[in-house]
């Protein structure tokens, strides 16, 4: 097949006001990207390393009297060796962070808890046992309700032992810990009492919390979560699908799906305004900045800290970004530059 080159010079990429950071999700491709010239991790997912370093349910881990023989005996094989298998989470997920954590430092990594939905988390090892059947897991017991709630608390309180161990043993408190699909300001206080449990307490050793603004109610009441959280993070596939109420995985539906359609990117200038107001950073990492230059000068002219993108997408979005940053906004003096200067 036809194919096209084309060869970049990291050390010519333009500097922008807006950082530009990277998404990753695999510790070991980590090292491959250490070079790219990003301002940080925006988006670090624990869902990979659970799947591919601890391959079992962390409840499974726990209550292996739950399980049928078949898993007890896969769940002996996977953790021989470990006398305790929550140390075996514990270790696994605390390497696979502080493999992404080290990868840039002293930059900000911001690690999401885990976010999987109920199909896949039975998909694990031994994870039938713990998962009730959903019509629509998209909107059913995910993110921030999971980890107060008796069905997924012990496996949440190993996250956090993790990310402590990531913070507090091996000293990279560039961790920034990041709280997806919070649907309520209840919720939010009592995951954060969650972690303080756990010894992962707001603002202790400099610990920041962030949560993903993904839910409309995120953006109705912005200034009641940032009372909760030190940050923001827009994610932009969520929001729209709550927002038009559309099934992001419809193929029927597709058409309707757009993250530009007006709702949406007046719910992003809402939040970023109001985010703004209380002293607090917002970004976004998705797919679509990578896709379309258009939609990365509009996140630039809102005055967005940060945009997260693939690694392969970095050096291109960079440039947009600079560009955006060159062209002065129709309310502005031409030279002037639009920005908070909060960091991330």
């Amino acid at each position: 097949m036809a194919y096209e080159e084309r060869e970049t010079d990291l050390t010519e990429l333009p500097a922008t006001r807006t950082r530009v950071m990277l998404n990753l999700a695999d510790p070991s491709a980590a090292f491959r990207w250490w070079r790219l010239p990003a301002d940080g991790v925006g988006l670090a997912r624990l869902e990979f390393i659970v799947a591919h370093q601890v391959r079992a349910h962390p409840m499974a881990l726990l209550h292996p009297e739950r399980l049928d023989r078949r898993d007890r005996c896969a769940i002996e094989q996977l953790t021989e060796g470990h006398l305790d298998r929550g140390q075996y989470f514990i270790d696994r997920l605390a390497h696979g962070v502080a493999r992404i954590a080290a990868s840039r430092w002293p930059d900000p990594v911001v690690v999401r808890t885990s976010d999987f939905k109920t199909n896949e988390y039975a998909r694990l090892l031994g994870g039938q046992a713990f998962e009730p059947v959903e019509a629509n897991p998209m909107i059913g017991w995910r993110g921030a309700s999971r980890y107060y709630s008796d069905g997924y608390r012990e496996g949440f309180a190993l996250e956090c032992r993790a990310l402590r161990r990531v913070r507090d043993e091996m000293g990279l408190t560039n961790v920034i810990v990041m709280i997806p699909f919070c649907r309520t300001l209840e919720e939010a206080d009592r995951v954060l009492d969650v972690m303080a449990e756990q010894g992962l307490r707001r603002g202790e050793h400099g610990l920041k919390v962030y949560v993903m603004a993904e839910i409309p109610s995120n953006i109705i009441l912005a200034e009641e979560f940032a009372r909760r959280f030190d940050g923001f993070s827009i994610g932009s596939n969520d929001l729209t699908q709550l927002t038009l109420g559309v099934d992001r995985d419809s193929e029927t539906l597709a058409h309707v799906f757009d993250e530009t359609d007006p709702a949406v990117t007046q719910s992003i200038r809402l939040l970023v305004l109001r985010a703004h107001s209380a002293d607090r950073a917002v970004g976004l990492c998705g797919q679509r900045p990578s896709d379309d230059p258009a939609f990365t000068e509009f996140l630039v002219r809102t005055g967005i800290d940060s945009i997260s993108v693939a690694p392969d997408s970095f050096a291109s979005v960079k440039q947009h970004v600079a560009a955006a940053e060159r062209e002065p906004r129709a309310d502005e003096p031409v030279g002037s530059v639009q920005g908070s200067g909060r960091t991330a």
